[in-house]
């Protein structure tokens, strides 16, 4: 798959249909090059002399040097001149973010631009997509600025997705909640590069080790059971798949001029090949931030810790809903507790540390729990609220997660000063939830999937 990594590390970007206007698509893409990506960038527009500082050309074929990379944001009908050009000029890859093709019925459009392609052997991602953006080369497509839609930071989620404004959602809410992600492909029409090729790509991916997937069809569904079947034996693969209802397959269908398909046939495919099925972005990111963060567990036994007696109640109902078991603590492991804890402080499990709780009872309590062989799995509650707490208890937390000997699970709630320390957690690698019933779901899937890749009992 080596053709397709001049999509995400490419020495060399030409942005046709670059655009002096702010409001223009070409501008934006251009806007967005400028402000982190290190390699060459060459607009081209015919009209105009220079843009933002940079030299423009009329064309791709007056760019002096090698282009690894041209993305394509003029109408629709004069693509295919503009792709046959990028042709004679040697252009590795292509990604073509304008509409106007098979989803509105121009299919001959768009198979003069897959003509193209295979004329000269360039790769090309679109028509109708927004793109890529890789949090590592900071490579980015998307026509939309920053201050609307915010880029995450680095991380090892990659997200795969055939719909342009369910993946700029999907961005944009991984960047406030703090979540890291490694590559975002929106595909689009696949006049060729296709979700097959894609998750072949991460599948040799170093720095993804979760792929998340929204996919509405496919035309090549042998080929899609296969290459998810292989890939979920490596990496958790978690899909959200639209058009799951006939009114949704009519609309898959005008969107991208995809094959939705039958939904039950869907529904065994994705079971069948090891495929996570989230219902909504929220569930996808809940089930992808534990699974890319932690190490799998060995087993389905919780132990939990809490500074909230309530707190450890609900999430035991949690626990018990979702399959999971509360672990049984050694004795060795309540007397190690027991030890720096005040006599009102409940130890058993759930670990009940009580309200005057600091980080010093949590370290202690935490690191009984990584040493009990009963324990697989780590719940860590924590109320913000109480005067015990302190910024601290995030070191505590994030140097025992990166002991990676069990995975460790956050759960807090609150206001301004929670969600602030919610966000410290989840940028130093711990998955953080403001619902048990949702950090539970996510344990669940974590279990459910060691068990797949024979790493539980």
């Amino acid at each position: 798959m080596q053709d397709l990594d001049y999509f995400f590390n490419p020495k060399s970007v030409a942005v046709i249909g670059a655009s002096k206007h702010p409001h223009k698509i070409g501008h934006v893409i251009l806007w967005n090059f400028l402000r982190s990506y290190k390699g060459r960038i060459y607009p081209i527009n015919p009209s105009v002399d220079e843009i933002m500082g940079l030299k423009t050309y009329k064309t791709i074929l007056d760019v002096p040097g090698k282009v690894d990379l041209a993305v394509i944001a003029i109408p629709a009908k004069f693509v295919p001149p503009v792709l046959e050009e990028c042709g004679k000029k040697g252009v590795k890859s292509v990604i073509i973010v304008s509409g106007g093709f098979s989803e509105i019925g121009r299919s001959d459009l768009e198979g003069e631009v897959k003509r193209i392609g295979k004329k000269y052997k360039m790769r090309i991602i679109g028509p109708n997509c927004i793109g890529v953006f890789d949090a590592f080369s900071q490579v980015d497509t998307l026509f939309m600025p920053r201050y609307r839609l915010e880029r995450p930071r680095n991380g090892r989620i990659s997200f795969v997705s055939q719909s342009g404004a369910v993946g700029s959602a999907i961005l944009d809410w991984a960047a406030a909640k703090g979540f890291g992600f490694s590559k975002f492909i929106s595909y689009g029409n696949a006049v060729d590069v296709d979700e097959v090729d894609l998750l072949r790509y991460l599948e040799k991916d170093k720095t993804t080790r979760v792929i998340g997937m929204y996919i509405e069809g496919t035309r090549r569904g042998r080929e899609l059971y296969e290459t998810l079947r292989r890939i979920t034996k490596k990496k958790p693969v978690i899909a959200i798949k639209g058009g799951r209802t006939e009114s949704g397959s009519r609309a898959a269908s005008s969107h991208t001029g995809a094959l939705a398909g039958s939904a039950k046939v869907w529904e065994a495919m994705l079971k069948q090949s090891g495929v996570i099925v989230a219902g909504d972005i929220r569930q996808m990111f809940n089930y992808a931030r534990v699974l890319a963060e932690q190490p799998l567990p060995k087993g389905r036994r919780v132990g939990v810790i809490t500074n909230g007696g309530g707190f450890g109640v609900i999430a035991s109902d949690a626990i018990e809903k979702h399959g999971l078991e509360l672990a049984n603590l050694e004795k060795k492991t309540i007397a190690k507790i027991r030890k720096h804890v005040p006599e009102y402080a409940v130890v058993k499990n759930p670990v009940d540390l009580v309200g005057d709780a600091d980080a010093q009872r949590y370290e202690v309590a935490l690191d009984a729990l990584m040493d009990d062989p009963n324990v697989d799995i780590i719940l860590v509650l924590i109320l913000f609220q109480t005067a015990g707490v302190q910024s601290e208890i995030i070191d505590v937390v994030a140097n025992k997660s990166d002991l990676k000997k069990k995975p460790i699970i956050a759960f807090s709630a609150g206001g301004e000063f929670t969600t602030l320390h919610m966000r410290m957690l989840e940028k130093v690698g711990v998955p953080v939830f403001d619902s048990l019933e949702e950090a539970a779901d996510a344990i669940e899937k974590m279990y459910l999937y060691s068990l797949y890749v024979g790493n539980a009992e």
